[in-house]
């Protein structure tokens, strides 16, 4: 009598029907077929479509089977009255959408049970080297199994929906200054690494923290994950933005004023800041992702923009740090893993970089500035530095140089300044007459204290430039 049964089905329709192979080969496992014969008949289909690209004839299905030796003779004898069984049906047709549907769930239903199996066995600590925080990531990945048709742009048949998507407006995540606005087309785009650049004590953990308040308040949910300063410290710097007092008063702050500040925070958002502190060189995306699986089974967050403080002190979860591996490879290693966790997560992720010893008094900061790797501003998608002065200081302003914009245009609007006022952890716009003396589009830059600087200076001074 035939089976009816759906793993004979995929068995018989992956030797006679070449279009359906193709499709599907790709996404089963041999572990979806729990009957130890019908796995071995899997396997040898497989490994016959593998190496001469070709689905495979009955016969050669039995003559390949029947030299093995480790098949007892009971064993061959079923694995051969399937044969027979799949090759008498193979007149039936069967509708190919609702093969192709119902292969699908049979993908999804076994690799599930699988997990679930999997994830038992590490609950009894026989999971071998997994750990239980393994098992989120495991049931995740069961969950998503679906069969992907496409397998890359046709330059000619795709040119309609190339068009749509160039008419197509991007999901950004808008920042709170109009000049990060206009540099980055009305903020950072989705699956994007974004770099901040600074001397120590420059304002790379304000600037972070002062983007996650303003993310937060626009209605956008954050992780900011540190690895530098306690999650308590980088709570006070974001209540200082946020509650609009200065970091030292807050101790000061009686608790019904400073509830009635967090309520009024509340009712304005819907949206959350999580902040999670890793010890420092000790964490990678790995614990990142564990985290992310975490906040979403027991929180239900999932969030909108990472913000990572900071990139040098995160570990590769791909090596070690040791001598058979130099800082470049290592911390390009790291950005690379980073904005990898971006696009999986499809969010924009913020981090940041110290510069070089000799890029800390450096007025006018390029690439080479960047601390440990060059790597890194290969990698990254948007990098700026911040820079201080005295007299900026003076003036409570702080210099945005571009590095690198894949977003807009590089050199407009190179150089600006905002407002920054330190004591309540805050960046913001300044009026557009304190612009007018940056690099901009033709402009000259009016400080510069390093050599090359001077020599540009009288360069352009030499030319009649304005300088």
């Amino acid at each position: 009598m035939k089976s009816s049964r759906l793993e004979t089905m995929i068995l018989k329709e992956l030797i006679h029907n070449e279009n359906y192979a193709r499709k599907v080969l790709p996404f089963i496992k041999q572990e979806y077929f729990i009957d130890r014969n019908e796995r071995l008949i899997y396997q040898e289909i497989e490994s016959f479509i593998l190496k001469y690209n070709n689905t495979p004839t009955h016969e050669a299905l039995l003559i390949t089977i029947n030299d093995k030796n480790n098949i007892k003779e009971d064993e061959l004898k079923s694995i051969t009255e399937i044969l027979e069984d799949i090759n008498d049906s193979r007149t039936d047709k069967s509708d190919d959408k609702w093969l192709l549907d119902n292969t699908e769930k049979f993908c999804q239903e076994k690799a599930i049970y699988n997990a679930v199996l999997e994830s038992i066995s590490i609950l009894d600590n026989k999971g071998g080297t997994k750990t239980k925080g393994a098992i989120p990531q495991i049931l995740s990945d069961a969950l998503s199994v679906s069969f992907d048709p496409y397998v890359g742009h046709d330059y000619i048949e795709d040119a309609e929906k190339r068009f749509d998507f160039y008419h197509k407006t991007e999901k950004k995540v808008p920042f709170d200054l109009d000049f990060f606005n206009k540099i980055t087309r009305g903020g950072i785009p989705l699956k994007t690494l974004n770099i901040i650049l600074a001397g120590t004590g420059h304002g790379k953990t304000l600037a972070m923290c002062h983007f996650a308040a303003s993310f937060l308040s626009q209605g956008y949910n954050v992780l900011y994950v540190t690895l530098e300063m306690a999650e308590e410290k980088i709570a006070e710097r974001i209540d200082a933005n946020l509650l609009n007092v200065d970091i030292k008063d807050l101790t000061d702050l009686p608790k019904d004023i400073y509830e009635k500040k967090i309520e009024r925070i509340k009712s304005k958002t819907k949206s959350k800041l999580i902040i999670k502190e890793y010890p420092t060189a000790s964490a990678s995306t790995i614990h990142f992702r564990n985290l992310l699986n975490e906040l979403n089974l027991k929180r239900n967050f999932k969030p909108d923009v990472i913000i990572v403080d900071y990139l040098n002190i995160c570990a590769s979860a791909r090596v070690k740090p040791s001598g058979n591996i130099n800082s470049y490879m290592y911390i390009k290693m790291i950005a690379e893993e980073l904005r990898g966790l971006a696009v999986e997560h499809n969010v924009p992720l913020i981090s940041a970089t110290q510069t070089t010893r000799s890029g800390y008094d450096n007025s006018d900061p390029d690439l080479t500035d960047t601390s440990e790797s060059f790597g890194l501003p290969a990698t990254a998608d948007f990098m700026f530095a911040l820079i201080s002065t005295e007299q900026l200081e003076d003036l409570n302003q702080i210099m945005v140089k571009q590095l690198k914009n894949r977003y807009n245009d590089l050199t407009v609007n190179k150089r600006f300044v905002v407002g920054i006022d330190r004591a309540k952890m805050k960046l913001y716009d300044v009026e557009d007459s304190e612009q007018t003396d940056l690099v901009d589009s033709g402009q000259i830059p009016v400080m510069d204290k390093t050599p090359f600087g001077k020599k540009t200076y009288d360069f352009n001074k030499f030319r009649g430039l304005k300088t």
